[in-house]
């Protein structure tokens, strides 16, 4: 049986914490013998260790939501205003007219996107407040079915009766840490960040017009459109490659695969765009 840490101590480290926690697998009994007593100091180091952790995860989610954002924003931007541009070129318009509506079009993309960026991600946050609403709701109409919930879920992770059976009752006495366990382990749910449909929207946004102006500068530099339309081709290209080689570095795929998708989907966009604009001209 392992002793309680006293609070008046030193907090420990790290090591000291994870030593504390991995030293038996089962509960300390109390002094009278209950099997269902649960060590506070035992809860209170694990919770400190589920902190640390959360905030490493939530870094990490942080990263792949802004990275996912980029992607999404540069990719659109790319290949939506090159496609509009090849279109136009084909039609025999003036450069400047292809620039004028390039120029709307990233204007309205960039708002569009964003905009969606951001419902998209107050859409995420209002279904975790609801849930968040009904789970607080369960727990004190029907604390049974959440408790028996609860040690569904518990003994799914290979945890037997007698193991879960304190665990369960400690979260009872718990009971916003126990709504906390339900939404991440019954309905997988993590809580999302309140910035987050601001942060999303302005990101997106940023990427569309970045990715937007590149198909669109050999115009601003040459008058005759046919000239931009083969510089334009070359540099979204070469700028859908790069892209494609940083896309697949970041999210853990092939690099050389990603820049040659991401180039054909440009390429082909543009392709469709300019022939369909000729057999209408026609």
């Amino acid at each position: 049986m392992h002793s309680l840490i006293s609070l008046d101590t030193p907090s420990p480290t790290k090591r000291e914490r994870a030593q504390h926690l991995d030293s038996t697998l089962t509960f300390p009994m109390a002094a009278n013998g209950d099997h269902h007593y649960v060590d506070p100091e035992k809860l209170k180091l694990l919770l400190e260790d589920q902190k640390h952790t959360n905030k490493q995860i939530e870094k990490h989610f942080k990263s792949s939501e802004t990275v996912r954002d980029i992607v999404l924003g540069v990719s659109d931007g790319l290949t939506v205003p090159f496609a509009l541009a090849a279109g136009l070129s084909s039609a025999n318009v003036s450069s400047s007219i292809i620039v004028v509506a390039g120029i709307a079009e990233v204007v309205a993309g960039a708002i569009s996107m964003g905009l969606g960026g951001y419902l998209a991600a107050k859409s995420e946050a209002e279904v975790y407040n609801n849930e968040l609403k009904r789970k607080h709701q369960a727990i004190m109409d029907d604390p049974e079915l959440e408790a028996s919930s609860t040690a569904e879920i518990l003994s799914k992770h290979g945890i037997e009766p007698q193991e879960y059976e304190p665990v369960v009752k400690a979260l009872r006495r718990n009971p916003q840490l126990w709504v906390d366990f339900m939404m991440k382990f019954e309905l997988g749910l993590e809580k999302p960040d309140p910035l987050r449909g601001l942060i999303s929207g302005v990101t997106i946004a940023t990427s569309y017009i970045v990715g937007g102006s590149v198909p669109l500068l050999p115009y601003l530099m040459l008058p005759i459109a046919r000239e931009g339309l083969i510089a334009s081709i070359v540099m979204t290209i070469v700028a859908l490659m790069i892209f494609g080689l940083a896309k697949g570095y970041f999210t853990g795929s092939n690099p050389f695969k990603s820049a040659i998708q991401t180039a054909f989907i440009g390429a082909f966009a543009s392709a469709a765009a300019y022939y369909l604009a000729k057999l209408i001209k026609k």
